[in-house]
């Protein structure tokens, strides 16, 4: 761990300039106490820098928490071994999935699952109780609930050290997260030039506590929030029936594990209550159980938290980008990517479509727990064996 500057602590060996300037502007506003800090996996993000953990007294900044609100991991252990799926065809397993998870931009499921139905009556309860209303954000809401999206999120089928089964997927709350979180950024951004309040950049814009669009805010979070973690046990229970049907047998959970690293929360640090937001980072107060994936390609991991007071209680949520994805495109290749994907079950027929998700985009997973050491210890390494993405 390094103090950048006034109010900027570092967990990050690998950290670009821009992303350096961007954390130390956030560090820099009068609201945020007493530090910011920078998880390892850190990189340049809208408004605030993604690995950041935020405090802020009395107010919130949207645009902190992001777009996707709740995004985040889920996983199970499996009582399947390696052993079990010797010989099997896993291309068919992943069309299964494929099949049965809308996966990309803008797809979603035309009928809705019984328990996906449970969840959903969950969903409207909470909104009707916290009087938010998601059909005003996206009228199709219901039928996006167990679908991955596209970009860095997945489905996995991965082996752990011992040679365990397990199914692990990275999602979020879809569109109708994406804007609840663009209307509230839009909100603070106007309340901040309506009071000609000085930011150093318009994302950082906030609303103040006791305002009433600082709890419509939170209202709006708390349900996205919940959406997000109703999307991904949707997804994993359609994952595990996938399994089960192509093994021909029931699937035991042996473990599981579910998190999420954009969001924000009202906790006690250093003696005073905070609203701390984390973007692009996982709680990991001590005994908390988390997850960090790697990149396309690389391992995963389940971690327990170690508590560490000086990152509030938190840890990465992954790799972190090393190079946006233009210029992912620029520098690497198909055949870099295939290369880097040998031995995983994939869509190979769409290595072009993919390419800015390949490893070499991304800081190496090694380094990143490296730096992580004093934030959590490793209970398991995954490596994957199947992977599920969307265009």
């Amino acid at each position: 761990m390094e103090q950048l500057c006034k109010g900027l602590m570092s967990w990050a060996s690998i950290l670009e300039d821009q992303a350096r300037e961007q954390a130390e502007r956030t560090a820099s506003l009068p609201w945020i106490r007493p530090h910011v800090a920078l998880m390892p996996d850190a990189h340049w993000g809208m408004g605030s820098t993604v690995g950041s953990v935020i405090p802020t007294i009395d107010v919130v900044m949207p645009a902190a928490v992001g777009v996707d609100i709740g995004c985040g991991m889920s996983a199970i252990r499996t009582h399947l071994g390696a052993a079990d799926l010797e010989g099997m065809d896993l291309s068919v397993l992943r069309e299964a999935i494929e099949r049965e998870v809308p996966v990309s931009m803008g797809k979603y499921r035309t009928t809705i699952t019984d328990s996906a139905g449970e969840r959903i009556i969950t969903l409207e309860d909470q909104g009707h109780r916290d009087l938010v209303n998601p059909e005003g954000y996206a009228s199709n809401w219901r039928h996006q609930l167990g679908s991955l999206g596209s970009g860095n999120h997945f489905i996995e089928v991965c082996l752990d050290e011992s040679d365990r089964v397990w199914v692990f997927l990275h999602s979020g709350s879809r569109g109708v997260g994406n804007r609840i979180a663009r209307k509230h950024v839009k909100v603070a951004q106007d309340m901040c030039a309506r009071w000609y309040v000085d930011l150093p950049h318009k994302d950082l814009a906030f609303l103040p506590q006791g305002t009433d669009e600082f709890w419509a805010y939170l209202r709006d979070l708390r349900w996205a929030q919940a959406f997000a973690a109703e999307n991904r046990a949707e997804m994993v229970d359609r994952v595990v029936a996938c399994l089960a049907e192509f093994m021909g047998e029931e699937i035991r959970t042996e473990e599981l594990i579910t998190c999420h690293h954009n969001y924000t929360e009202q906790e006690d640090h250093y003696g005073k209550k905070v609203w701390l937001t984390r973007k692009g980072a996982i709680n990991a107060a001590e005994g908390k159980r988390g997850l960090i994936p790697g990149s396309m390609g690389t391992r995963s991991y389940v971690v327990t938290g170690k508590g560490n007071k000086p990152s509030f209680n938190s840890a990465p949520h992954g790799a972190g980008r090393n190079f946006s994805r233009t210029e992912a495109r620029k520098r690497f290749t198909t055949a870099e990517l295939t290369e880097a994907m040998k031995g995983i079950e994939w869509r190979a027929e769409k290595a072009e479509t993919f390419l800015d998700e390949i490893p070499g985009a991304y800081k190496s997973i090694d380094v990143v727990m490296e730096d992580a050491a004093d934030l959590v210890s490793i209970d398991h390494t995954l490596r994957q064996i199947l992977n599920v993405k969307g265009d």
